[in-house]
């Protein structure tokens, strides 16, 4: 998913370059606008919409709640009720990445921990793992990671813990041991001495789309903001590979951490000078114009079950209501089969969460 670049080492191995993140060597995590799905049925990958625009918590602090500055980490706009996926790309090396949602892992749906576990598996394998849209439902499938205000019991942290306390994104990568990464390249040269070139483009080109420019404007001071969490949407065919390695092939302590802040378009402006993007075009106008869907397939990969916690947690649809949007399936040929079917960025400030 995309090009990578190579970032300075920085203390915490957490860098910004432009809308992406770098975690640790060569991870590259992009946060995805996307089109919300019906929260009935099973549909393919829908399409990107851009990336949302990141900055810099510490960039802001006259004008972020001293909670997010005591966190660190960064921060990216949401509308209420729009949708995203996670794309990650650059990633040289296997690394295991951590996704938590208000502090419980997307994948296991266990409350967040510091430590990697495989009973059950609690993050996705990089390069394997070429995105994620959802929290792990299980049988090929996730549903949609949808952004809801904190309060009313509609994130899935409400949901699996009874509180919401945290929201937002954590996100955190393993690199392999240093025993397990050696023979890891032994084995990729051997590789690479045997391969024929590979054929220019990449099987997931194209699932994504470039950024917003954004418009400048004087920030206001504010001692609060309002918090936004993730809740879930509709559902989607999409596999979370199991882990193919043997626990210790993992390095005990992560190689980076960051904290990502949901902000609301008002709050953004506020905090940052910015506007946000406008909100997402609607499905209808989408579907109508032939634009693309995605189905990807891995045949070497496993699919893990679904995670027992999160099977219980509701659509945001049941506290927000209805969503009366038209619902335009896409037509025969709109559906894309993907898969087997640098300028140094800026370092990210850790805190304690």
């Amino acid at each position: 998913m995309g090009a990578g670049r190579v970032a300075d080492e920085v203390t915490g191995g957490t860098r910004v370059e432009g809308n992406t993140l770098l975690l640790g060597e060569g991870v590259r995590i992009r946060f995805i606008r996307t089109l919300r799905l019906p929260e009935s049925g099973t549909h393919e990958l829908p399409p990107g919409l851009g990336e949302f625009p990141l900055r810099r918590v510490e960039d802001y602090p006259d004008t972020v709640p001293p909670q997010w500055r005591a966190k660190g980490g960064v921060m990216l706009p949401v509308y209420l009720r729009e949708a995203m996926w996670l794309s990650f790309g650059g990633s040289r090396e296997p690394t295991a990445l951590q996704v938590g949602v208000g502090k419980v892992c997307a994948v296991s749906g266990e409350r967040w921990t510091g430590r990697l576990s495989r009973k059950p598996q609690n993050y996705v394998v990089l390069p394997r793992q070429p995105w994620l849209d959802g929290i792990n439902s299980g049988d090929g499938t996730v549903r949609q990671f949808v952004a809801v205000p904190l309060g009313l019991g509609a994130t899935i942290e409400g949901q699996v813990t009874g509180e919401e306390t945290t929201g937002g994104v954590q996100l955190q990568a393993f690199a392999l041991s240093p025993r397990e990464l050696k023979k890891w390249r032994e084995a990729e040269r051997e590789r690479a001495l045997r391969a024929r070139p590979a054929a220019p483009g990449s099987a997931s080109a194209g699932y994504g789309a470039p950024p917003q420019a954004p418009m400048a404007a004087a920030p206001a001071p504010r001692a609060s903001a309002p918090a936004m969490g993730l809740g879930v949407g509709g559902t989607m065919r999409q596999e979370v590979y199991r882990d193919d390695r043997k626990p210790a092939a993992w390095a005990d302590s992560p190689a980076a951490r960051v904290f990502v802040h949901l902000v609301t378009p008002p709050e953004w402006r506020r905090i940052t000078g910015e506007d946000a993007p406008p909100s997402p075009v609607d499905r209808a106008a989408y579907t109508r114009a032939g634009l693309p869907w995605y189905d990807y397939y891995d045949e070497t990969g496993a699919d893990l079950p679904a995670a027992g916690p999160l099977g219980a947690v509701k659509p945001v649809g049941d506290w927000l209501g209805d969503d009366h949007s038209p619902w335009v399936p896409p037509v025969p040929g709109q559906v894309i089969p993907l898969g087997n079917a640098p300028r140094p960025g800026e370092p990210v400030q850790d805190g304690d969460w």
